[in-house]
This record gives structure tokens, sequence and C-alpha cells, in this order.
């Protein structure tokens, strides 16, 4: 990118093919996904963060080591790594507590620093984890990008508990499928949440007891249905749609909590702040995730617990095109580049 703007200032070019310094590692890049925000909005100058010019994008890429820098031991040349997208400062309280999500000093691939939209990319060698056996580059890619927030989410901040139940908006997405599956998990109760019937039936083929368009129906209505009255315990809201989030907030069930990591929606939304007293509700925002569940969530994969759902996957000189099928919600599933 040279320039902010629509899917055709991604510009497929030839540049230096980056070193790695001290403590560093290059990365031949097997694949990487295209991600609403961290790519379709920040290709537009429209998030919180506005990179430097010229930029490369891409938060999550995963492919091989193939050189080290100085005082490196692992990973080693010839790994497969998945690449944790957020680089920590590790000097931070934050940080030494081993609650590195909220590093208040963090950058991220593709937002802060050039990122893996790329046949190579350079990270700190703490961020590359090893790709068990049986997994690819591309369900790697999506397993470490957001099973990690799904753990932070639902255990970490909202602190799920076997038999409650869970309402999952935005279920058929990328993270809106691993919570679906963390949740089951878990062993709660999960309620799917999609904007079509396409959608929810894919929801309900991913393991959700229940699922409901909430573009066609009462939402609350339905969860409270569902639920036999009782409501939903956690909410996990990654939209904030202004004409969705009220319908989701009044699925709450006495003492629930929403937890959030995403805004593609808008941000904008209407609270009820009466009811969020007189129902001791709980709202949480989380992004990111811990690295300890980076590890955690490729082990649980490669033994068949969880999955990843890929829904295209297109070379890298296509990036422009992948970023139209995404804001067109065009495919169910992630859509991957392979450079």
């Amino acid at each position: 990118m040279h320039e902010f703007g629509g899917p055709d200032v991604l510009r497929y070019e030839d540049v230096a093919t980056p070193k790695p310094g001290p403590g560093d590692i290059l990365v031949k890049v097997g694949a990487v996904s295209v991600n609403r925000t961290l790519d379709l909005h920040v290709r537009a100058g429209e998030y919180v963060v506005v990179p430097k010019l010229p930029h490369v994008l891409g938060v999550d890429p995963a492919g091989t080591v193939v050189e080290v820098g100085q005082g490196v031991e692992q990973p080693q040349a010839g790994n497969r790594v998945a690449l944790q997208g957020t680089v920590r400062c590790w000097q931070c309280a934050q940080c030494l507590s081993g609650a590195d999500a909220a590093c208040p000093n963090s950058q991220h691939l593709g937002v802060n620093r050039w990122g893996g939209y790329a046949e190579y990319v350079v990270v700190p060698a703490q961020n590359g984890f090893v790709i068990p056996d049986g997994l690819g580059f591309a369900e790697a890619s999506i397993i470490a990008r957001h099973f990690p927030t799904a753990f932070n989410l639902l255990e970490n901040k909202a602190q799920l508990k076997a038999g409650e139940w869970v309402l999952v908006m935005g279920a058929a997405g990328a993270l809106g499928s691993c919570l679906v599956q963390l949740a089951k998990h878990i062993g709660a109760r999960v309620i799917a949440g999609a904007g079509s019937d396409e959608r929810v039936r894919t929801c309900l083929e991913h393991g959700a007891e229940f699922g409901v368009n909430y573009r066609q129906q009462d939402l609350a209505g339905e969860v409270r249905r569902i639920s036999g009255g009782h409501g939903a315990d956690v909410v996990a809201e990654n939209i904030a749609d202004p004409t969705l989030w009220p319908s989701a907030f009044n699925s709450l069930a006495y003492e629930g909590r929403l937890v959030t990591a995403g805004a593609h929606g808008g941000g904008m939304v209407p609270l009820d702040v009466k009811r969020l007293y007189h129902q001791r509700l709980t709202i949480m925002g989380s992004p990111g995730s811990n690295y300890r569940d980076v590890a955690r969530a490729l082990d649980i994969a490669s033994r068949g617990g969880i999955k990843a759902h890929v829904g295209k996957v297109m070379p890298l000189r296509e990036a422009a095109e992948a970023h139209r099928i995404v804001e067109r919600n065009a495919v169910i599933g992630k859509v991957m580049l392979e450079p």
C-alpha cells in the first residue's frame, strides 16, 4: 500500500527481502488470512491505528523459518511456525504478570509493522509457535489468530462455566466459529446468532446446539425461549452494529456478562443503562490474546478438539479481489492468501 482507500490500493510488487536482526526469525510465508478489521479497515485508513506508508498488511501469517538472527535457539530454521501477530514489550506490569494480552506497549504485524502479505516476514523469535504435524499453514494461521482470542474472551474474562448458556454473535465468522467450538469444549449450552439461514445452518454443523437468524427473528425472544426463560449467561458480541446490539444485550440473563473484541458493525451503539444496573450486568472489552494460549490452541487442534474453517484460498497477487469478497460477505469461513 502506498495510499489508503479501496481494495485497488493494494499493489503486487517486488520489495527487498527483509533480514532478521538479533532475536528475530525470517519466515517464508505459507498462508495469511484476510481480516475485516485488521486488514480491510487498516487498508481504508479507518482503523484506530494508522500505519506509516508504504505498508504491508497481514496480521497472522504462518510459514517456514528460513533464517534466524543472532541469539535465537528456538524456533530453528526448517521449523513450520504460526506467528502470533502481536509483539509484546515484555517489560510492563501486564507482560510480567502473564496477562500479556493487555500489554499497553504492544505492536501488531500488518498494523504497526510490515505484515504477512508477502513472501517473507521478519518477527521476534518468541512470536513463532511450532505447528504440530497434521496441521496445514492455512489452518494453523486461523487457529493461532482466533482461538487464543476466544480463550481470552470466554475463559479469562467471562469465566464461562460448563452448563451455562452462551450466545455467540456473528457465529459463522472466523472468531465466531472459534467461540462456538470453545464454548462447546468448555461444556456450555451454545446458541449461535448469524445473519442468514445459510450461516445459521453452518453454525449448527460446526457444533452449536441452537441457531437464530438475528436479521429475521426476535433474537432476545428466541434466546429466552430456547433457554427456558433464563437468557444467556454470556454473550460474545463482536459486531457492535447499532441495529443488533440492543437485542444481544437484552438476551443477557440476570448477572450476565457480555464480552466483545470487535466493532466492524460501526462501534457506536445504544446502551440501556437502567437494564445494565437493575439486572447487574457486566460489559467487558478485551481484544487480543495471551501467548500461552497460542501453543495450547495449536495442541488442542492437533488432537482434533477444535478445527479451523477455511472458506476460500487465493494467491497473494489476488489480494485486492480477496478484500472485495470479504467486504461482500461472499464466503462463509476464512479467506486465505498464499504467496
